[in-house]
């Protein structure tokens, strides 16, 4: 089975222009772009056959291919990364078994968080597109908390079936729970990974299909599936003492700096 990952990376976000460029500093005390970690990320991947960064910004081009990136120039119409990780694999000629889109928010995804994901897709034939969720503990649940009651758009969360096909995700804290939580203690809420696996096949239909109202309102791309009767597979999984957090707004870089030096992360 052959395996591209696609590090979808625009400079124009509406929220944070310009994020994929921005600097973290390591437990080490080095700086370096958060595209560069999220391709480090990648580059981590047991199992990847090839590894891109697909934008239409020669600035993150030029960066990308200064810290030793292969880069695929995409078009400024891309709605999502789903979009230009479609447009990405077509411009290389297709041919891969499976496409992954690491988004390039996501510089603290463990490998095996991939690993695993692409073994779950690949067992399970009725499921179209696969996506790691990982179970909240205490202290990630009352950051999204805190997050919401802030007024700050933070992570998303899923919910699912018994079979781990997907209902719903949202970037409100679902499922509702009254109960207060410790830090270490384990809650119903899974943070939904953004991280997506896909069938080559059900990558080519999402750029036919429309924007619906779930994904327009929610602003999460995978609605779209779910909007056409597409089956998400939501694969647990384990945190193993390391940290997860994405760059969604400028006050998640603190934030992210201090989980890297918390894991000795360089």
């Amino acid at each position: 089975m052959s395996v591209l990952i696609v590090i979808p990376a625009r400079y124009a976000s509406t929220r944070y222009p310009g994020k994929p460029l921005v600097m973290l500093k390591g437990a080490n005390g080095q700086k370096q772009s958060l595209i560069e970690r999220s391709w480090r990320a990648a580059m981590q991947v047991n199992g990847a056959d090839r590894v891109v960064v697909a934008t239409d910004d020669d600035r993150i081009k030029d960066a990308a291919e200064g810290f030793g990136a292969d880069v695929v120039m995409t078009s400024a119409a891309c709605q999502n990364g789903t979009e230009r990780c479609a447009e990405a694999h077509d411009a290389l000629g297709g041919g891969f078994d499976m496409v992954v889109n690491l988004q390039g928010d996501a510089p603290l995804t463990p490998p095996w968080f991939v690993e695993d994901l692409i073994k779950g897709l690949d067992s399970d034939r009725s499921a179209e597109v696969a996506t790691p969720v990982l179970r909240c503990d205490g202290r990630a649940l009352n950051g999204f908390l805190t997050d919401r009651k802030a007024g700050r758009v933070g992570a998303t969360t899923a919910v699912f079936r018994r079979n781990r096909h997907a209902l719903y995700f949202s970037k409100e804290v679902i499922p509702f729970t009254s109960q207060i939580y410790a830090d270490d203690d384990a809650t119903p809420v899974f943070h939904h990974v953004g991280v997506y696996a896909y069938r080559p096949a059900a990558l080519a239909k999402y750029t036919g299909w429309s924007s619906g109202p779930l994904e327009t309102l929610e602003g999460l791309e995978q609605l779209r599936f779910l909007e056409n009767d597409h089956t998400i597979l939501c694969v647990e999984v384990q945190a193993k003492g390391r940290q997860f957090w994405e760059l969604n707004n400028p006050e998640d870089v603190p934030r992210l700096e201090t989980m890297m030096a918390e894991m000795s992360m360089e």
